[in-house]
């Protein structure tokens, strides 16, 4: 039986707030379950309706009903286990290779679509904005399937650490130049825009290297891209160099 307390923990941690003050967060399923306890994240508790995970001690594991599961899930159908995890400590920010930026990026499905193909070009640091949404959102964490563990994620001011790398800096425009024809280098940092107003202009002056993926379309009335596919598309081409 899950207590009232550890309910209330648990579902408060659907919150930004709550899992800053606790430094704590929670996954679901047991895939994603699976590649934290194979990480350097530290598990807290594991509630399961079934007696698996037999490399968790009894101390932190706990086997209960359905109907608590219910009571702690984030999901309109909830999985068959749920696990709290600490907060790591953020690692510092290398400032080599291809760092990828995300200027308030507000959406969490953006985000764990972002971390996913972070994982999948062997990008390993991903920087946000203060102002971005948190990695540790519910939906984001079940979301990337185990790449939240792969990729270092920080928070930090974009403008000052901009200004202090020694990188080449690159972003997305309506009107840069075209990626399919630019010579891209093996370092540098690429800078992805808000969904809805694009690069913020703090972070645009700061800009040197100003790409746009070209429209092909006959009409050429398509707006933008979003956030995620153009990240795709652009990480695909410094891949390829």
């Amino acid at each position: 039986m899950v207590s009232k307390n550890q309910i209330k923990l648990i579902t408060s941690l659907q919150q930004k707030k709550y899992r800053l003050a606790n430094q704590l967060f929670f996954a679901e399923g047991i895939k994603v379950i699976q590649e934290l306890l194979g990480s350097n994240f530290e598990l807290v508790h594991l509630y399961t309706i079934q007696n698996d995970f037999e490399e968790v001690s009894n101390a932190k594991k706990k086997v209960i009903s359905e109907g608590d599961l219910k009571k702690i899930s984030a999901l309109a159908t909830p999985n068959s286990c749920l696990a709290l995890f600490k907060i790591p400590v953020d690692k510092k920010t290398i400032d080599s290779g291809i760092i990828l930026a995300l200027d308030s990026i507000r959406d969490p499905g953006n985000l764990d679509t972002i971390l996913r193909l972070c994982d999948w070009f062997g990008i390993d640091q991903l920087i946000c904005s203060k102002d971005a949404v948190d990695i540790y959102n519910p939906k984001v964490v079940q979301a990337t399937m185990g790449s939240i563990t792969r990729v270092n994620v920080n928070y930090v001011d974009l403008v000052s650490f901009i200004g202090q790398t020694k990188l080449p800096v690159f972003g997305t425009f309506m009107d840069g130049n075209n990626i399919y024809k630019s010579v891209l280098p093996q370092e540098g940092i690429i800078i992805m825009g808000n969904e809805a107003n694009g690069i913020s202009p703090e972070v645009e002056k700061l800009v040197k290297n100003k790409l746009t993926i070209p429209r092909f379309g006959k009409l050429q009335k398509t707006e933008s891209l979003n956030v995620a596919t153009a990240t795709a598309i652009v990480l695909s081409e410094f891949s390829r160099g």
